[in-house]
């Protein structure tokens, strides 16, 4: 079976071939054990695809399980609307919002059961978190690692605290290594990348690869139809090199991709790698071979940044390298997440200085700046800590929805299968007494919302959220039934104003030109070159426009469609 071909041949380019074979023998059990089901379609991507990204317990009420109030509104608001629901995290966890897992195949029991989850296979499709790098110090299997139990006592990497380790890759400015107490009292220095609750697992262990496929064929039972891979640039760790998108850490997506095709094809693999944009899509692969999206990076922070400047150019020139070769791939485009704005993927688009005057943007919009450690020892902007929405709208006093959705529109016309963070959707603005209580910058876009308190402020027309979330809404929804926003379909980045952000988005069928006014000024657009009629409908507002001139009122946008 050629499928099962390309796994050995995958297992012998990571391991060597003696210890392939001895890998294949250990995995192939699991995958034969895997109860095959037929593809549920021919295609990865529709135009009805639209994610939302939110945290199992971001809706709570009393005596109700998180998940099962998630699901109490996710079907009763959203069904019509979103088609995929992105659970980050709902295992049981020791810290970091839940990417410390101590238990990679329970859910916390404080958010409810499988049997919650399940429930919304009936509405969404389901994309889980596949937390592939690191698992909890907290967990049971780093207690095994500990007491040397057999199977477990190589799960974590060892190092030797006078090695020069500084050509790796860091993320964060925080320690590498930490230390730790073995059996017998033995002490050893183990790689942490991301925190010292956060033990890096050890790829080089067949038990650990082992054990990751079991969990994530245990995902495809529980109905994934996407898998997140997270941090997935780190997992393949070689002393003298940078540690990050290694050879072996592509051809392990690349075996997880093989594993799927044999027992599900039509799940979904997505990678997580906030790094610039080339190496972003290097995990695109061939087309096939690999993850089938890629987290849109570049897009929020760029973005931000034409708002702020009042300039759509950059990311008008940026945008037309979207261009994608294959019908099997294509990007996941989103503004914000549980994360805040990643700034990394700036580098080579923007210079440094304009990279931190976003960074004091954010500090005067109530935000916060994490910082990455250079290998030269200097710092330098990671991420901007902030809700999207106080990014965008300048001062926590505005109230100018407007402006938000305006930035929202930009992103759900891009190529790609749109991605909106619940807080977003919500019209969540920073919260400043979470991070006063955790003492982590990101908790400033996590809050828990009582829905209650939720539902109140929707009923009021005149809330902030009501502003945010019914337009919201309604542009999915308009969205989801046009041919022209198939994740996949053509796109042609039209050079017009430098406030304006245009894009045509076609298919044999229809043709769809959304325009935004990223400024605070009227623009006028001259499309007398692009061939654009002279009366089209705005399928947003369904008014038909004159488009010569068109006129755009400040953060107004238009999506327009030729008038019948």
């Amino acid at each position: 079976m050629k499928d099962i071909d390309a796994i050995r041949q995958l297992l012998r380019k990571i391991y060597g071939n003696a210890k392939a074979d001895e890998a294949f023998n250990k995995i192939w059990p699991l995958i034969k054990a895997f109860p095959l089901r037929k593809p549920a379609a021919d295609a990865f991507f529709f135009e009805k695809d639209v994610v939302l990204i939110t945290y199992g317990d971001t809706l709570i009420q009393k005596k109700a399980k998180p998940l099962a109030t998630l699901y109490e509104f996710a079907s009763a608001h959203l069904k019509d609307a979103v088609s995929t629901i992105h659970f980050l995290p709902f295992f049981p966890f020791s810290s970091d919002d839940g990417f410390s897992i101590t238990d990679f195949f329970q859910i916390n029991p404080e958010m409810g059961d499988w049997t919650d989850v399940n429930r919304f296979d009936n509405d969404f499709d389901l994309m889980f978190d596949f937390v592939i790098n690191h698992y909890s110090a907290q967990s049971d299997w780093f207690r095994y690692y500990l007491e040397d139990k057999p199977g477990y006592h190589d799960f974590a990497i060892e190092a030797d605290p006078e090695t020069d380790l500084s050509m790796v890759t860091r993320p964060r400015s925080l320690p590498l290594l930490t230390a730790f107490k073995k059996k017998n009292d033995r002490e050893v220095h183990l790689w942490t990348t991301f925190s010292a609750d956060q033990i890096d697992f050890n790829y080089n262990s067949l038990n650990v690869l082992t054990k990751m496929i079991e969990a994530l064929l245990f995902y495809v039972r529980q109905g994934a139809k996407v898998l997140r891979l997270d941090a997935i640039a780190y997992l393949w760790k070689e002393i003298g090199t940078d540690c990050i998108h290694r050879p072996e850490t592509h051809a392990m997506v690349h075996l997880f991709r093989k594993i799927l095709d044999v027992v599900t094809p039509d799940v979904i693999i997505i990678t997580e790698t906030n790094v610039p944009h080339d190496e972003n899509i290097s995990y695109f692969g061939d087309g096939r071979n690999e993850a089938q999206m890629v987290y849109n990076f570049t897009l929020p922070p760029l973005l931000f940044y034409s708002f702020i400047k009042e300039d759509a150019s950059v990311l008008s020139q940026w945008a037309k390298g979207l261009q994608l070769e294959s019908a099997d791939t294509t990007f996941f485009n989103f503004t914000a997440s549980h994360d805040g704005i990643g700034v990394r993927p700036l580098e080579g688009i923007l210079p440094q200085q304009e990279i931190a005057k976003l960074a004091d943007t954010v500090k005067a919009n109530g935000g916060h700046v994490s910082y990455k450690q250079n290998p030269d020892g200097s710092e330098s902007p990671y991420e901007l800590n902030i809700t999207y929405i106080d990014a965008i709208l300048a001062d926590e006093a505005s109230s100018n929805a407007a402006k938000f959705l305006a930035s929202q529109a930009i992103q759900y016309a891009l190529p790609g299968v749109p991605a909106t963070y619940i807080h977003s959707l919500l019209g969540s603005r920073n919260w400043h007494g979470g991070v006063q209580k955790t003492g982590r910058a990101r908790t400033i876009n996590r809050e828990k919302l009582q829905l209650d308190i939720l539902l109140a402020e929707l009923n009021d027309p005149q809330s902030f959220r009501a502003r945010i979330f019914y337009p919201y809404l309604e542009l999915i929804k308009i969205r989801t039934r046009q041919p022209a926003f198939h994740p996949n379909a053509a796109f042609e980045i039209l050079n017009l104003a430098a406030p304006l952000f245009a894009i045509r988005r076609y298919t044999q069928n229809q043709t769809i030109y959304a325009i935004t006014n990223v400024a605070s000024q009227p623009v006028t657009a001259d499309l007398s070159s692009w061939g654009v009629p002279g009366q089209m409908t705005d399928i947003i507002s369904k008014k038909s426009i004159c488009t010569y001139p068109l006129k755009l009122a400040p953060y107004q946008f238009v999506w327009l469609e030729k008038s019948t």
